[in-house]
């Protein structure tokens, strides 16, 4: 029908249009502009004349993607992006982005910790979860931007498909995807009424169960509901008190609503709740200890003494430890379609609130104790307007973003006060004063101690951040042949913050002290022990600016462009080149009063084939890149910071550069069989850097291993009762780290005569499914790690330096289980 366009969609459409042309018709000369940072993010795609080939699809599961903010078949983008579908998804057993990283080479997942998980892409990762910082891969959840890494990593519910979008994706994406994008999109309402539902038991007492009905209320309406809930027992036991450690405890629910509420015009309204409450990430200690838990480790530590991880007792014993998570979010969209495009607004509210409670010296002796916790509570606003469309000269898409952010943070340590006196011994040689204050007074006949008492600090942080965009990109047909897109995004971040430590609570330990005040014990004392308690007065882990509000506000300005250009050798045989840049915002250290850092910026040059052979069922992708890394963020322990003695985690800002290859196969050479390939390489190092001990890192590797890839087999029976049954196995490598001459500090490679950190990994998962005919029910078998390929993934010194108690973290064990599903 024929649509007459309103004053207000007309001055939409001249604005967005003329903007994103305008724009983006400019992006050469702006590669060499300074910038700023950056605005939000897209959401649904728009049409676009480059559409799926359905017989290339049956062919090698080729589908479409939005990576470019434009439906597409993934062959005809020129990005070199990996999709994960759900059918690899069940494959895997995957319940979490995290389960499944190891076979998208290049992306690394650390989630020992899933309230504070950490992200890395080509070698670009950002391990700091304070608010006031991001990470420099953006995930983005149909459309949304999950700021916080404490609400980014979700459990999987009605999945559709993951975009893995590698290098930065500044101008489709917006702010801090520079190392790239991770897009999960989910499945909408349908008009077809469906439902769902598979249960999975295995070992380690694991219980799995997700379900899914989809309702269609009328024509043009639609409801989508679904469910997932995740348990299990543990894979690690605490060896004092039989604790289970390595559980999983977590569930969400989804609803989505669609109405049709014209032929032009839709409405999507959904809204996700998850709840996740389970132990802390066990802390295994490396150091021999007696039984006597008012025995010291050895200090210095002796590596050559060192446990191995992977068969060491563990001993945890936090007080109150746990990790928790409560999430919600809702999202509006509204999509109209005119005569000349299309026009969308997302208007999103996500909220959060965390707690992360965990052991941080590995042992479960008081005269060692630690622990850390981190708790967040968090809300963000989210509104975009994007307009896109097509004709034969060109597809655009434009758009204006605001985001907003109101975020709070308290990362608190917990000691007792025997902690303290080992800390007294250790780093400051004074000897053990409050041992020995408390033995001076018993003799004085008054029965006392100074010890056992717990004692608290802490740093509380308040965020309030927002971020403004404006983008346009656009596919200029040069020739049937022949295509450059050029894009360009604008964004100005403002972020206010600030920290206040708080002043040490130690009731218990200040009762005492003030009763042998009143006594006239104190002044009793020698000059040296009334000294050394008047030090305990104060903070001794956060002393500076204690009780002080402590306020910075920064605003920052950024262009990300892209020119992309891509030829068509023959319908199948494409080839592209790319110039794009990226950004993350500056920002703060939550545990580091009055720290700043400037914005990350990144500039990555890519060359790429595509090809398809459809007589052959055969797919080849290649792509080689180069990118230079400024300002690159990374969360480093500083093992004697500002000259106390006492480590702690700060933000090293470096530059980093690399150059790397990836290539992918999948070749169908029968129906029933299906091979895939996938492999990366990458030569990471820093250009310019200083660790904070000091050590000059500049022309040393990262630590990204060089190699890394995932091979795959399918093969299907059919006709096996009456059904088809399948195989599927897949095989994924990690090369070693490339050490640095700060790494063994970091924790991230470490050689003692009984294991090593920093290793090349494996892990092989295996599945046999049988299914009735239109998959109306089946029973499967799976295996994750299935020859129990186990690993150190990491050494944590933060106590080393100051007790003596390095800790180590390790892979989980090999995973089975059978699951068994139905629907109609």
């Amino acid at each position: 029908m024929m649509i007459h366009p309103r004053p207000l969609s007309v001055c939409l459409r001249r604005l967005l249009l003329g903007s994103s042309v305008l724009i983006a018709g400019v992006p050469l000369g702006a590669f060499a502009a300074e910038a700023s940072p950056s605005g939000t993010q897209d959401s649904s795609a728009s049409s676009s004349s480059t559409q799926a080939d359905p017989e290339k699809a049956k062919l090698l599961g080729n589908i479409t993607v939005t990576a470019q903010s434009r439906t597409q078949e993934v062959q005809s983008v020129p990005i070199p992006v990996q999709i994960v579908t759900s059918k690899q998804i069940d494959t895997l057993a995957a319940t979490d982005l995290s389960k499944m990283d190891i076979f998208v080479p290049g992306l690394v997942i650390g989630a020992e910790q899933p309230t504070q998980p950490t992200y890395e892409l080509r070698g670009i990762a950002t391990s700091n979860f304070g608010i006031g910082t991001e990470s420099a891969v953006g995930v983005y959840i149909n459309g949304v931007y999950a700021a916080r890494s404490g609400g980014s990593l979700l459990a999987f519910n009605d999945i559709a498909r993951i975009e893995v979008l590698k290098g930065p994706q500044g101008t489709l994406f917006g702010r801090n995807a520079a190392a790239g994008a991770i897009s999960i999109v989910t499945n909408e309402p349908t008009d077809k009424f469906e439902g769902k539902g598979r249960v999975r038991v295995g070992n380690d007492g694991r219980r799995y169960a997700d379900a899914l009905v989809n309702i269609p209320i009328n024509k043009d309406m639609a409801l989508r509901l679904s469910v997932v809930d995740n348990q299990s027992d543990g894979w690690i036991k605490d060896a004092a008190t039989g604790k289970e450690y390595g559980k999983d405890n977590d569930w969400g629910t989804r609803a989505v609503f669609r109405w049709n509420v014209t032929d032009n015009t839709r409405v999507l309204l959904s809204w996700d709740h998850e709840k996740l409450n389970q132990p802390p990430q066990p802390a295994i200690g490396l150091v021999p200890l007696s039984n006597d838990t008012n025995q010291r480790a050895p200090f210095p530590a002796d590596p050559s003494t060192y446990y191995n991880p992977l068969h060491a007792p563990l001993y945890n014993d936090t007080v109150g430890g746990k990790e928790t998570r409560r999430f919600d979010d809702g999202t509006l969209q509204i999509d109209h379609a005119f005569s000349w495009g299309d026009l969308v607004s997302t208007t999103a509210w996500r909220g959060f609130d965390t707690f992360n409670k965990g052991d941080y010296d590995g042992t479960n002796h008081i005269v060692t104790y630690l622990d850390t916790a981190n708790i967040e509570h968090n809300n963000s606003w989210y509104q975009e307007f994007k307009l896109s469309g097509n004709t034969d000269l060109m597809d655009w898409v434009g758009g204006v973003s605001y985001y907003q952010e109101q975020a709070r943070q308290t990362s608190q340590t917990n000691v007792f006060t025997d902690s303290l006196d080992t800390l007294a011994q250790n780093v400051m040689g004074v000897g053990t004063p409050l041992t020995d204050i408390g033995n001076a007074i018993t003799a004085m006949g008054l029965p006392v101690s100074l010890l056992g008492d717990p004692w608290h600090e802490g740093i509380s942080n308040d965020g309030n951040f927002k971020a403004y965009a404006a983008f346009g990109d656009v596919i200029w047909h040069i020739s049937d042949r022949f295509d450059l897109t050029t894009g360009l995004r604008y964004t100005r971040d403002k972020k206010d913050f600030s920290w206040y430590t708080m002043p040490r609570s130690a009731p218990q330990f200040d009762a005492t002290i003030a009763g042998l005040q009143g006594l006239g014990i104190v002044d009793m004392l020698p000059p040296e022990a009334q000294m050394a308690l008047a030090a305990f007065g104060g903070n001794v882990i956060f002393p500076n600016a204690v009780g002080e509000h402590i306020k910075a506000s920064n605003t920052w300005n950024n262009v990300s462009p892209r020119v992309v250009a891509s030829y068509k050798f023959t319908p199948d045989v494409m080839g592209y080149f790319s110039v794009t840049k990226g950004y993350k915002a500056g920002g703060y250290n939550s545990v580091q009063v009055g720290s700043e850092f400037a914005p990350e910026k990144v500039i990555n040059y890519e060359a790429g084939i595509k090809t398809l052979f459809p007589e052959h069922n055969l797919l080849l992708n290649a792509s080689t890149y180069y990118y230079r890394y400024d300002n690159k963020q990374s969360l480093q322990l500083d093992p004697n910071y500002s000259g106390s003695g006492v480590p702690i985690y700060i933000v090293n800002s470096t530059d980093q550069e690399a150059k790397g290859l990836e290539l992918e196969a999948q070749w169908q050479p029968v129906d029933s069989l299906r091979l895939s390939f996938m492999g990366a390489y990458i030569d990471s190092t820093y250009r310019k850097g200083v660790a904070p001990d000091g050590i000059v890192l500049t022309g040393q590797p990262t630590g990204t291993p060089k190699f890394s890839g995932t091979a795959s087999l399918a093969y299907t029976w059919h006709q096996v009762f009456n059904g088809d049954l399948e195989f599927d196995v897949a095989q994924a490598y990690r090369g070693k780290s490339r050490c640095n001459n700060d790494s063994e500090f970091q924790g991230e490679c470490v050689i003692s005569p009984s294991f090593k950190v920093g290793t090349s990994q494996q892990r092989t998962d295996a599945r046999l499914d049988w299914h009735a005919p239109g998959d109306r029910w089946g029973v499967a078998l799976y295996g994750t790690n299935v020859f129990n390929k186990r690993y150190v993934t990491g050494v944590n010194n933060i106590t080393t330096t100051v007790f003596g108690t390095p800790f180590a973290s390790i892979s989980p064990p090999r995973m089975w289980g059978l699951e068994l599903r139905a629907k109609f």
